[in-house]
């Protein structure tokens, strides 16, 4: 990764002053459509663990379809799926489009992750989450200001994410409480860097194209930004509830 003082040097005929400015615009739009896409998440798992559930405490039909039946493993897999999918269909989708594709991947995640409300307490999930923004909040204002190049962190990170998604599956079928803790400490590890990598990174790319400007390829970088930065906090959070949270 290019330092960040010499890319500045080297965009001939753009001032110091513009790329900052169009920087900060840049990450508001990256962390508002992350905002966006987090409150929907919520708003969608909350609602449907609400319609999951009936008011004596059991499973509702809906319920019982989406956490008892075999439709919970597409619904489990789903958001990884889309994920590939927009990462191979991005560059042929406008930017509205692909921030159309953004939200409803974050109402689908809503769905997979709605058990959490049926698993842990309510004071538990909140107080976990306060916890993931403050350490996100820290974690990405450091790979922000940050003058270390840590481009190197990439391909150590994600060989961290492959293991962990086999891990899980394997967990799955397992069922092992030692080793869904340890998966929960290296996970929570692995995001927490991820985080601060994305962050450099999304700053890196913006300062490496800000002499073209191109406002088709911003936005849509934006909107593939602030996924990156959805899934470092989705999953940051999901492994600190696993050992923070109190189960119901």
């Amino acid at each position: 990764m290019a330092d960040y003082n010499t890319i500045r040097a080297g965009q001939a005929g753009v001032r110091t002053a513009q790329i900052d400015e169009g920087l900060r615009a840049h990450m508001n739009k990256v962390y508002g459509t992350m905002s966006v896409g987090m409150l929907i998440t919520g708003l969608a798992a909350w609602a449907i663990s609400g319609l999951a559930v009936t008011p004596d405490g059991t499973l509702s039909a809906l319920g019982q379809a989406i956490y008892a039946s075999p439709l919970k493993w597409l619904i489990m897999f789903a958001p990884l799926i889309m994920v590939f999918a927009f990462g191979a269909v991005v560059n042929r989708l406008s930017a509205a489009a692909a921030q159309v594709y953004f939200y409803g991947f974050a109402t689908l995640m809503g769905l997979s992750l709605s058990s959490i409300f049926l698993v842990f307490t309510g004071v538990s999930i909140v107080q976990t989450f306060l916890i993931t923004a403050i350490a996100f909040a820290g974690l990405s204002l450091w790979g922000y200001t940050t003058k270390k190049d840590i481009s190197g962190w990439g391909s150590f990170l994600i060989m961290g994410v492959i293991g962990l998604v086999v891990a899980s599956i394997v967990n799955i079928f397992l069922a092992s409480p030692a080793v869904m803790f340890a998966i929960s400490i290296i996970g929570v590890l692995i995001f927490a860097g991820l985080t601060a990598y994305d962050t450099q990174r999304i700053k890196t790319d913006y300062i490496q194209h800000a002499h073209a400007m191109d406002g088709e390829w911003l936005a849509k970088s934006a909107i593939m930004g602030a996924l990156n930065l959805y899934l470092d906090f989705i999953n940051l959070f999901m492994f600190l509830l696993q050992f923070l949270g109190n189960r119901e």
